[in-house]
């Protein structure tokens, strides 16, 4: 996760970003070993919409804390958040949008429009800053949704600052997504037909890879543990709402196209 021109500028002016802990022999050790975060995401368009998905990894530093991480939250019924960054901090801020989305749907008899949905999680995350400015609360999520005014799926990412920018057909974030990032360019500039143009069951198949991808290159990035049963979460949503992917037919899609070289 980037740290853009205002961080670096407080730390030139003297503020430390990451307080220091210090362990039993007295060395210091930044807080940011003791806070889990959770990465890699990425959301892209589809023929039928937009395909939002997740490994399950969550990390402390060099620890494993924990592989079945939920990282894609539903928010309504046609709009998920995915998280990168520390869970603590997503999860609560999920929350709050979800209730403060349903209170305004029920007091006002009508869905808050996308635009102020995308708002209210930016207010939230600069509400936020003071926690990810110590280093223990940044978290840069995507926000995907269907937009019924224009018939199709948009896709916004933030930074830890709360900045929002809608991306034209993907976004990716998390320690893991440069590799991926790379790859989403390389398919919509190169390749015969781009992302937006695959079918659900190509879209999802390209999702698991990219994530399997990101995984062998990045330590903090979970693949696929058939196992344990452990699979990235994988939703769509479309104009019928958000649908997440079952387990029985990621296997199926890992088995065939994923774990298999294909030439």
């Amino acid at each position: 996760m980037g740290e853009g021109d205002f961080l670096d500028l407080l730390k030139s002016k003297g503020y430390a970003l990451a307080p220091a802990h210090f362990s039993s022999n007295g060395k210091a050790v930044s807080a940011e070993a003791f806070v889990s975060s959770a990465t890699t995401i990425l959301a892209f368009k589809y023929q039928g919409g937009v395909l939002v998905a997740g490994d399950r990894r969550a990390t402390a530093g060099t620890t494993v804390m924990y592989d079945r991480a939920d990282k894609v939250i539903d928010i309504d019924s046609h709009a998920v958040m995915a998280i990168a960054g520390v869970p603590a901090t997503a999860f609560e801020i999920a929350r709050v949008l979800e209730h403060s989305f349903k209170y305004y749907r029920r007091s006002q008899l009508q869905d808050l429009s996308l635009e102020g949905k995308v708002r209210a999680l930016s207010k939230l995350l600069k509400d936020n800053i003071p926690m990810a400015m110590q280093g223990i609360g940044a978290v840069a999520p995507i926000f995907a949704a269907y937009d019924p005014k224009i018939s199709s799926g948009r896709i916004y990412f933030y930074d830890m600052l709360g900045a929002e920018f809608e991306s034209v057909e993907f976004a990716t974030s998390g320690s893991g997504s440069p590799g991926i990032r790379g790859v989403l360019h390389f398919q919509n500039k190169w390749r015969d037909e781009p992302v937006s143009s695959l079918p659900e069951e190509e879209a999802v198949v390209l999702a698991m890879r990219l994530l399997e991808t990101a995984a062998e290159f990045d330590a903090a990035t979970g693949g696929v543990k058939q196992g344990a049963n452990v699979y990235p979460i994988v939703k769509t949503i479309n104009e019928n709402g958000v649908r997440e992917i079952p387990i029985e037919r990621l296997n199926t899609i890992y088995d065939a196209q994923v774990a298999v070289r294909h030439v």
